[in-house]
């Protein structure tokens, strides 16, 4: 594909380049209530959504092509969309003023901020995380054009180092915000509170891990039946194209090992951090995922305008490899489950995004609507998706 949505996927150069230019944290910038006003031509990117697959009677739609770099999404009790970035320092508000699914204004709703890739909604305040801190906006979609509002801080918890340092969030059952502190590494000897998923009060107290072992996980929900949590997370690099598999965690009890650094993928000894027995000493993967697919959003499916089959089954974002000979991933994937809850099958959902020359889209996150239609960012593009069914 060609023009103005023909990108090609990072080299990990770049991407050390992206993050060194970070900086250090500073102090967010005041809400801004101008719109993302800059002529962006969405055609060429609405015309590309029909090289994407789907199964029979899903659709699948433009929201927006205006939010550059769109990571992890948040949805407000009015329906205002949230987006966090990773590189550009922006949290993003999508609003919808007629109620046809598509973007009437694109607000850059604070900047300035650390990555702030994660963004959750709960109780009319938009909670954010940056690498090292946890805020809120109270009333934001009340409040999103009052220019003296700025994000207040939660918690500053959590560390600095920005390898694997971007966070995505969400609340779960227990009315707790769920954190993840990536390892800061490919591969390396882990210290507190590196490699864990933990969780926090809203207030910022009562900061505890919930899980070991985990590299880097950029998306995680709660099984609707049980509200235990199930996670997303990326395997090591340079060990070939084929091994080690991305990894779909079941976590049913806190304080578990997911086995990072000594096992990967359930079955894959470290050779530097691993010894032998040491995969069975913890966790293994409820499902394995492609290798190197860079597994980021998960959701289960609790809406009702899918199919029944497609109810509580479990929708990932694959954003798709870096540093694999073949690229694998650029692609919604479905895990279905029997039951009792066991995964039984690793399907394709959607694909379409990685063309004979490269990658035009590389999907990141995704939402449920109370519609039961579901949303998808995409970090390259720069857009939201809608996917809907209708026989």
């Amino acid at each position: 594909m060609t023009g103005p949505w023909r990108r090609l996927v990072p080299t990990a150069l770049t991407l050390l380049v992206g993050l060194a230019v970070l900086g250090p944290p500073q102090r967010a910038a005041a809400i801004d209530p101008d719109p993302m006003d800059e002529p962006i031509d969405e055609t060429a990117l609405e015309t590309s959504l029909a090289e994407l697959r789907l199964p029979p009677g899903f659709h699948i739609s433009l929201v927006t092509g205006r939010v550059p770099k769109a990571r992890s999404l948040a949805v407000g009790a009015r329906g205002t969309i949230y987006a966090g970035t990773r590189q550009d320092g922006t949290v993003y508000e999508v609003i919808d003023q007629d109620g046809d699914w598509r973007a009437d204004k694109v607000n850059r709703l604070v900047e300035g901020l650390f990555s702030p890739n994660g963004v959750a909604f709960r109780d009319g305040a938009l909670y954010i995380a940056e690498i090292h801190r946890l805020s809120k906006i109270e009333n934001v979609e009340a409040r999103a054009g009052d220019e003296r509002v700025e994000p207040a801080t939660v918690a500053e918890a959590f560390p600095l180092k920005q390898h694997h340092g971007w966070k995505f969030i969400r609340f779960g059952p227990d009315g707790k915000l769920y954190v993840p502190v990536g390892a800061p590494c490919n591969v390396c000897a882990l210290e507190d509170p590196y490699g864990t998923i933990q969780r926090i009060n809203p207030d910022g107290t009562g900061l505890e891990v919930v899980a070991r072992g985990v590299r880097n996980s950029v998306g995680f929900d709660f099984d609707p039946a049980t509200g235990e949590i199930w996670f997303t997370d990326n395997g090591r690099d340079r060990m070939g194209d084929d091994i080690p598999a991305d990894e779909l965690n079941h976590a049913p009890t806190a304080g578990l090992d997911f086995g990072f650094p000594r096992c990967h993928g359930g079955d894959v000894i470290d050779p530097r951090f691993g010894a032998p027995g040491d995969c069975e000493r913890v966790v293994p993967p409820a499902q394995k995922l492609g290798p190197h697919v860079a597994a980021l959003g998960m959701r289960f499916y609790g809406g009702t305008m899918f199919p029944p089959e497609y109810r509580e089954q479990i929708f990932i974002a694959e954003h798709g490899s870096w540093d694999r000979t073949t690229p694998i991933g650029y692609r919604i994937s479905i895990v279905r489950r029997d039951a009792g809850g066991k995964p039984i099958s690793y399907d394709t959902f959607i694909d379409g995004w990685l063309a004979n020359d490269g990658p035009w889209g590389r999907p990141v996150d995704l939402e449920i609507l109370p519609d039961g239609s579901m949303l998808i960012s995409d970090d390259l593009a720069g857009a939201i998706y809608r996917v809907t069914y209708e026989p």
